[in-house]
């Protein structure tokens, strides 16, 4: 063989190893191409499903920046707001599992309780028709303004619910859902209680109308609140619970959320107070308070508005929720208990003395207007939550009102412009 020859042989060797080489790095490459298309169109996929599922309720934001006449009902109606809840549990963990736990995991804390309360909605029963209020006992034309307000009030709420209720919903623990509703058997009525939104002269209705005092003036506040006087309807067995929910006229009193919260926290922590100082106070200061005294360590008081709502939007709270400044989407289950009456604190007297014309109380009973603790205080209003919140940042009240985002839509207050 001539040296020529084997130089060919050698070259030829040379060049089919690196057509091979070339090949596979080309097969390899086209692999890799489409391995990543199939996980990213999935991926893509999941992420537009969830995008899809947020935006059918209106951002907090765009509430924040809508005129201030303009109420939550109209952002409402500029989009279509039915909710398909998301499959979460079907699929094994998976690389797109790991994509919807991230892209879950990037959602704020608000947004994460709105979708936890939204899904929760699918898990009782609602009644295909609301139940119509009976206005028999309404023998004049001086509370046609009222209940021209109220229905519109039910209706809104009712048609909420309904669009963010599936049609298959399975029914939850009563008991659970109850635990706030107090009873009145004689009247049949069931009152939710909402802290800050008049509970206390409510109660004392209640006990008059049982038969428990002759007069609501004649009740001290350690009475209401302390004396065990009215049931709950977590009281009753089952079959009770479900009997008075289907046959007694269901009320429930509300407040615009950040008034409720400004009220919540001038009461239990502008005053002394025996349980909020030592509880909530002393874990508050310590962990919100830099170069905190002694002195305020120690007993809990001087609590600012700011170091409060940095407690309420801590994911970590170093002490847990309270009543008086936890969401009523919550605390009454305004979607999941059918209620047929629902007052207004910015209405508190004209709707509550409604009501109980309504209902065939006594005619000399009138819902009492007085404040029976820290009575020379100005009572909470607009005006003076505005003062609070020059107190936090743009984005801690932002953040405050994404909190009680929920209860803004069910009861169609006006987000305030940040």
């Amino acid at each position: 063989m001539q040296p020529s020859d084997r130089v060919m042989n050698l070259r030829q060797v040379f060049v089919t190893i690196l057509m091979f080489g070339v090949a596979g790095l080309l097969l390899f490459m086209y692999l890799q191409a489409w391995i990543e298309e199939h996980h990213t169109v999935s991926g893509e996929k999941l992420q537009q499903q969830i995008i899809n599922q947020d935006s059918k309720l209106p951002h907090p934001e765009e509430l924040a920046t809508a005129p201030k006449n303009q109420s939550v009902a109209a952002n409402l109606n500029k989009r279509q707001t039915t909710v398909i809840m998301g499959r979460h549990s079907q699929e094994k963990a998976t690389p797109f599992g790991e994509i919807a736990s991230s892209l879950v995991s990037r959602l704020s804390e608000p947004q994460k309780m709105t979708k936890a309360l939204l899904k929760q909605l699918k898990q009782v029963n609602l009644p295909t028709v609301m139940r119509p209020l009976n206005k028999s006992l309404i023998k004049d034309d001086r509370w046609k303004n009222i209940d021209e307000a109220q229905e519109k009030r039910r209706y809104f709420l009712y048609d909420f619910c309904k669009k963010y209720s599936s049609e298959n919903r399975l029914r939850t623990h009563l008991v659970r859902m109850v635990s706030r509703i107090y009873v009145e058997d004689r009247h049949k009525i069931l009152y939710c209680e909402v802290p800050k939104a008049g509970c206390s002269n409510w109660k004392r209705v209640l006990m008059v109308l049982n038969g428990l005092a002759s007069s609501t003036f004649s009740i001290s506040h350690d009475a209401v609140h302390y004396g065990k006087h009215l049931k709950k309807l977590d009281s009753y067995d089952l079959k009770g619970i479900q009997t008075r929910l289907n046959t007694y006229t269901k009320t429930i009193f509300v407040r615009d959320p950040m008034e409720r919260l400004v009220s919540a926290f001038r009461d239990k922590f502008e005053h002394p107070n025996s349980y909020y100082h030592p509880v909530f106070g002393k874990a508050i200061i310590k962990k919100y308070r830099l170069n905190a005294r002694e002195e305020a360590l120690k007993t809990g008081s001087g609590v600012k508005f700011e170091e409060f709502v940095r407690y309420l939007l801590d994911s970590h709270r170093p002490v847990g929720m309270d009543i008086h400044w936890e969401q009523i989407s919550k605390l009454c289950h305004p979607c999941l208990i059918n209620y047929d009456f629902i007052g207004k604190f910015e209405t508190l007297e004209e709707d509550a003395n409604y009501f109980l014309q309504l209902i065939g109380a006594p005619a000399d009973l009138k819902f009492p207007n007085f404040k029976d603790r820290h009575s020379s205080d100005e009572r909470t209003n607009m005006e003076v939550v505005r003062q609070y919140l020059k107190e936090l940042s743009g984005s801690e009240r932002q953040l405050t009102y994404d909190f009680y985002y929920l209860d803004y839509l069910m009861f169609n207050y006006t987000m305030p412009i940040v």
